[in-house]
C-alpha cells in the first residue's frame, strides 16, 4: 500500500514539485499526483526533474488530467480538445516516469442516454490510445475516474467499460465519489468494497488491481451527487476509510491511495496509520 497527496503537501510553502517529492517522502509517504487540473503546464525538463527525485526517494508519481476534459459531448471541437489535453497530460507524464493519468470522462448532456454519453466517451479516447501506440509510449495508463456527480459518465460499471474497450487504460476508483453518486446508499460496508475490487478483477483481470490506483477523502453530498470534499476528521461526512482498507485487506490487493482531503497529506498520514493498526500497510 502507497500513500500520498493529490498535489503539493499543504504546509509546504515552495510551489516546487522536485522539493514536493523530497517533502512527501520525508513524511513517510511514498505516492504523490501531479495536479494539471487547470493546464499542463510543465517542461520536459522539469518533469524528468520531478521523475528523478521520485526515483531517488522511491516515490510513485501520477497525475491528474485537466478538468475541462468531455469525451461524452456532441459537440467535435470539445472532443477534439479533450484529447489534445490528455495527449498533453500523457506526454507530461511519460517524460515524469508517471504510471497513471486519471481523467474524469465526461457529462451525459446531450446524449439521448448513458449509453450513448459512454459509446461517445469510449470512441473519443481511442485516438489518444492509438496516438500512444504509434509514439512508443510505455509505462503510463490513461485511468479513467469513477466520478461524484450523477450527471457524469464515471459509474463503476462505465469506468470498467472503457478499460475493457480500449488498451492501454486503467480504472481510478474515487471511494469518495462512489459514496457521493450514490447518495450514501454505497460504500458503507466492507462487503461493498469488496465488492468493486472483485467486480473490476473478475472484469479486467489482475493487473488492473496491480495496484489499484484509488483516491479517498471524506465528502458531502446532495440531489445528483458530490458537493465538497471534507477531512476525515469531520465525522459527519463519510465514507469511513477504515472501512475501505478493511476492503483492501480482505481482498489482498496492492493499493495506491491519493489523499482528497482538504489537508491533503496529512490525511494520508492518518489513512496509513488506520491500515496500520488494521495490519495492512
Amino acid at each position: 500500500m502507497r500513500f500520498g497527496p493529490a498535489g503539493k503537501p499543504v504546509d509546504m510553502k515552495s510551489g516546487d514539485y522536485v522539493k514536493a517529492v523530497e517533502y512527501v517522502a520525508k513524511e513517510g509517504l511514498d505516492a504523490m499526483e501531479y495536479e494539471a487540473v487547470r493546464g499542463v503546464r510543465i517542461s520536459e525538463a522539469k518533469a524528468r526533474a520531478i521523475g528523478e527525485a521520485a526515483k531517488k526517494y522511491d516515490v510513485l508519481l501520477s497525475m491528474h488530467a485537466p478538468y475541462f476534459i468531455n469525451f461524452a459531448s456532441p459537440e467535435e471541437q470539445t472532443v477534439k480538445k479533450s484529447q489534445e489535453r490528455l495527449r498533453a497530460a500523457v506526454q507530461a507524464s511519460y517524460w515524469m516516469g508517471a504510471y497513471a493519468v486519471v481523467f474524469h470522462p465526461g457529462y451525459y448532456k446531450g446524449n439521448s442516454s448513458p449509453e450513448e454519453a459512454l459509446k461517445r466517451t469510449i470512441e473519443g479516447i481511442r485516438p489518444v490510445v492509438e496516438w500512444m501506440k504509434q509514439e512508443g509510449v510505455k509505462g503510463v495508463w490513461i485511468a479513467p475516474e469513477t466520478t461524484g456527480k450523477t450527471s457524469q459518465v464515471g459509474s463503476i460499471e462505465e469506468v470498467i467499460a472503457i478499460c475493457r474497450e480500449l488498451e492501454m487504460a486503467r480504472p481510478a476508483v474515487d471511494w469518495a465519489h462512489l459514496y457521493a453518486r450514490s447518495e450514501g446508499k454505497f460504500i458503507t460496508k466492507i462487503d461493498d468494497v469488496i465488492k468493486v475490487i472483485e467486480f473490476i478483477e473478475k472484469e479486467l483481470g489482475s493487473w488492473a488491481v496491480k495496484p489499484l490506483h484509488t483516491h479517498f477523502s471524506k465528502i458531502e453530498y446532495g440531489r445528483g451527487g458530490e458537493r465538497e470534499h471534507h477531512t476525515l476528521a469531520e465525522e459527519e461526512y463519510g465514507p469511513d476509510w477504515r472501512i475501505v482498507c478493511r476492503g483492501y485487506k480482505e481482498t489482498g490487493i496492492e493499493g495506491v491511495i491519493i489523499s482528497e482531503s482538504p489537508i491533503l497529506d496529512k490525511d494520508a498520514l492518518v489513512m496509513k496509520k488506520i491500515c496500520a493498526e488494521e495490519g495492512y500497510v
